[in-house]
C-alpha cells in the first residue's frame, strides 16, 4: 500500500505537471493571476503557479471565416444573395481576450452587418463588375472596427452573387440589346466609311476619264468570266455618249 509519503509525492508530481505548460510557435498564452492580467507567455516551456495563475491559449495563425449568405438590397432596389469569406489573424493576444468575449463570433457578426451595409450602397452593375474595389473597401472597414480587439483583417473576398430568375432574364435581355446596338453602330460606321471611299473614287475618276474607260472594260471582263452567266452585254464606247452627257450638263 502507498503510504502518506507516497501520496504526497504523487500530489507534488500532479501539481508540477499541471504547472508546466508548453506552447507551440503559433500560439500564445494570456496569463491571469488571481483574475488580473499579468502578461503573455510563449512560445516554448514555462511554469504557472497552480490555483493562482490561469492561461488562455490564443492561436496566431490566419483564420478563414465563411460569411453566411446575406440577403442584400442594392441601391437600385435589386434583391441579391451574397456570401463572402474573411481572412484574419490575431495580432495582440491580450486584447483578443480582454476586450471581447469571443473574437471569432464578434468578427463573424460584424462581417455580416458590414457586408449588407456596404453592398447596399452600390448598384447591381457595380457589385458584379467592381468586386475588387468593394473587397478592398470591406477589408478596410472591418480592419478599423476590429483593431481595438487586436484583430487584423488581411483580406475579404465576395464569393457568389445569386440573382433570381427574373433578374437573370432581364440582364440577358439587356446584354442582347447592347450587342444589337453595337452591331448597328458598327454597320452604320462601315456604311459611312464606304461612302467616303466611293466619294474619293468618283472624284479621282472625274479627273481622269481614261480611268473610267478602263474601269468599264474591267467590269465587262468580270461579267464575261462567269461561265454560267446568261447576261447579254452590249459594249458602248463612252466617246459616243460623252456629247450627250456634256449637253445634259
Amino acid at each position: 500500500m502507498i503510504g502518506f509519503a507516497g501520496v504526497i509525492v504523487i500530489f507534488l508530481i500532479a501539481l508540477l505537471s499541471s504547472s508546466i505548460k508548453v506552447l507551440p510557435e503559433y500560439q500564445r498564452g494570456v496569463v491571469l493571476t488571481l483574475g488580473r492580467y499579468t502578461g503573455t507567455k510563449g512560445p516554448g516551456l514555462f511554469i504557472l503557479i497552480p490555483m493562482v495563475q490561469r492561461m488562455i491559449r490564443v492561436d496566431l495563425r490566419v483564420t478563414v471565416m465563411d460569411v453566411p449568405p446575406q440577403d442584400v438590397i442594392s441601391r437600385d432596389n435589386v434583391s441579391v444573395r451574397v456570401n463572402a469569406v474573411v481572412y484574419f489573424r490575431v495580432m495582440e493576444p491580450d486584447k483578443s481576450v480582454l476586450q471581447v468575449e469571443n473574437f471569432y463570433q464578434a468578427t463573424s457578426q460584424l462581417a455580416q452587418t458590414r457586408l449588407r451595409s456596404v453592398l447596399g450602397q452600390h448598384e447591381l452593375d457595380e457589385i458584379l463588375s467592381q468586386r475588387d474595389s468593394i473587397n478592398h473597401s470591406l477589408q478596410q472597414i472591418l480592419d478599423e472596427a476590429t483593431d481595438p480587439w487586436g484583430i487584423k483583417i488581411t483580406n475579404v473576398e465576395i464569393k457568389d452573387v445569386d440573382l433570381n430568375e427574373t433578374m437573370v432574364r432581364a440582364i440577358a435581355r439587356q446584354a442582347e440589346a447592347e450587342r444589337e446596338r453595337r452591331a448597328k453602330v458598327i454597320h452604320a460606321d462601315g456604311e459611312l466609311q464606304a461612302s467616303e471611299k466611293l466619294r474619293d473614287a468618283a472624284a479621282m475618276l472625274a479627273q481622269q476619264p481614261q480611268a473610267l474607260q478602263l474601269r468599264y472594260l474591267q467590269t465587262l471582263a468580270s461579267m464575261s468570266s462567269s461561265g454560267q452567266s446568261s447576261t447579254i452585254v452590249f459594249p458602248l464606247p463612252l466617246d459616243l455618249i460623252k456629247p450627250l452627257l456634256d449637253k445634259g450638263a
